[in-house]
Formats: structure tokens, sequence, C-alpha cells
């Protein structure tokens, strides 16, 4: 019998495809909404079943930004067939972004244990809601907000990309909430600063959701399930994607930061009453 039915397959792509990309931690929100739905955080199938509806999301990012991403993968791939076009900053921005995946690699591998074991527990989820969105916050204060994206370097790159592993070593504290306040913290403005952050966050997620598939796939979860709230994420994402870029041209980051602090204090609230279990 499947530990994640249809319905809450649903409600699951949901909560995955709002929250994957705005700055307040996917992995937390559905940590959460699995606790509350009684669905066994720490079954191999559920996580994987978790990283596997995040490459809807991801489609979403593939869908959504299709003329960028042709443009970075025509520039590479014209710079490794000619010297002369390896100037180009889409060839070298492309070049980043995979160097800037290796560090967040490196260590899933190195840390899945940990990851899928005391660090999973939502009382970290909860305090490093709390604790990322100070960042966030320190984040907004430090910006200068002087470059954009023609101007983002390799050192941005790495930076940035490395800060991704925040997210993957304390889930709650938010992958998009980390690479795009460490950028915000380089100067970027906003909006470079976000999209720079779905760009990075393409191979990793990619990656993750790939190689979890085969416990997705072992028999805990169905496939209908797991084909609906894939699907639901990518339908969600792809509107949330929209909205984020449009509120970021005009806002700043502080109602995520005060957002995340409500549900980081609720949540600590839910487990010590112990509604949740950790």
């Amino acid at each position: 019998m499947s530990v994640i039915g249809v319905g809450q397959a649903v409600i699951l792509g949901v909560v995955e495809g709002v929250t994957e990309f705005l700055p307040v931690s996917s992995t937390g929100h559905l940590k959460m909404a699995e606790g509350l739905m009684n669905i066994p955080v720490d079954d191999d199938a559920v996580v994987g079943f978790t990283a596997v509806i995040q490459t809807g999301a991801i489609a979403a990012v593939f869908v959504y930004f299709f003329k960028d991403i042709k443009r970075f993968v025509t520039a590479w791939l014209r710079g490794l067939a000619h010297r002369e076009e390896r100037d180009d900053h889409d060839y070298k921005f492309t070049w980043w972004v995979i160097y800037a995946t290796i560090p967040i690699v490196v260590v899933g591998l190195a840390a899945k244990p940990l990851i899928d074991g005391p660090l999973g527990s939502l009382w970290v989820v909860a305090f490093s809601l709390i604790g990322g969105s100070i960042v966030m916050w320190a984040a907004e204060q430090m910006a200068r907000f002087k470059r954009g994206e023609d101007q983002v370097t390799l050192q941005d790159a790495m930076v940035v990309g490395t800060s991704q592993i925040l997210a993957l070593l304390f889930p709650g504290f938010s992958r998009s909430g980390a690479t795009i306040s460490t950028a915000l913290i380089r100067d970027l403005d906003r909006v470079a600063a976000t999209r720079l952050s779905f760009f990075l966050g393409l191979p990793a997620l990619t990656g993750a959701g790939l190689y979890e598939l085969k416990d997705a796939t072992s028999g805990g979860v169905g496939a209908s399930a797991l084909i609906v709230g894939t699907v639901v994420s990518f339908v969600v994402a792809y509107a949330s994607i929209a909205w984020l870029l449009k509120f970021v041209a005009k806002h700043s980051f502080n109602s995520f930061v005060v957002y995340r602090i409500v549900v980081g204090v609720v949540l600590i609230g839910l487990l010590a009453s112990n509604t949740l279990d950790a």
C-alpha cells in the first residue's frame, strides 16, 4: 500500500510548487505538511517522493526560462567549438553554474546519512526557519543593489552556489533564501539575485530528483501519486516563478522574513505540545 495517497500527493504538489522558489523553505513546508497528514517523513520512499516532485518545479524553470537557457547552452556549445567565442559572458556563465554545483553535490553525497537522519528533524526545520530569517534580514540591510545579471562573476557564482549547502544541511533554511541573501550581500540587485538563484538550482535539484527516483518508486509510493504530485508541482511552480519575479522588482524580502519567523514559532509550539512528531 502506498504511504502517500493521490489526494495527499496533490496537497504536497501544491506546497512544493508554491514554496520551492520562494525564500521560505520548500523542504520545511513539505515536512510540516507530511507531519500534519501523518505521513512518515523519515521513510525512504517519502524522502524520494519529495525529491522527485521537485523535478516538476524544476521543469517549470526550464519552461519559464527556456529562451535564457537556450541562449546559455548555445553560447556554451559555440565556445566549446570555437576558442574565439569563449569571451562571451553567457559561455562563461554556463561553466560557472556547473562549477558552482560541485560543492553541494560533494556535501550532499557525503552527508546524506545525516541529512536523511538527525538533520531531518522538524526541530531543525523550526530553528532553521528562524535562523535563515535573520540572515535574510541582514542581507537586506547590507545590500547595495549595484550590479545586474550581466555583471555576475565567477566568484559570485561560486559563493552563491556554495551557500546552497546551508539549506541542504539545515532544512528550513531555504535554498532560495540562502542563495538570494548571499547574492544580495554581494551587491547584486534583487532581480539578478533571484534569477541567479533559479539558474544555480537547476543542476542540483534536477540531480537530486533523479538520484532519489529509485527510493520513490521502490514500492512505498504509487506511480499515480508520484505523477500527480509532480504535475501539480509543475503547474503551481510556474505561476509562483512569474509572481516572484514581479514581486522582487518592486519589493524587499522583509515580508518573507516575517512569515518565516511566524511559521518557525508556530512549528516550535506544535512540536512542544506534541501536536506534531519531530
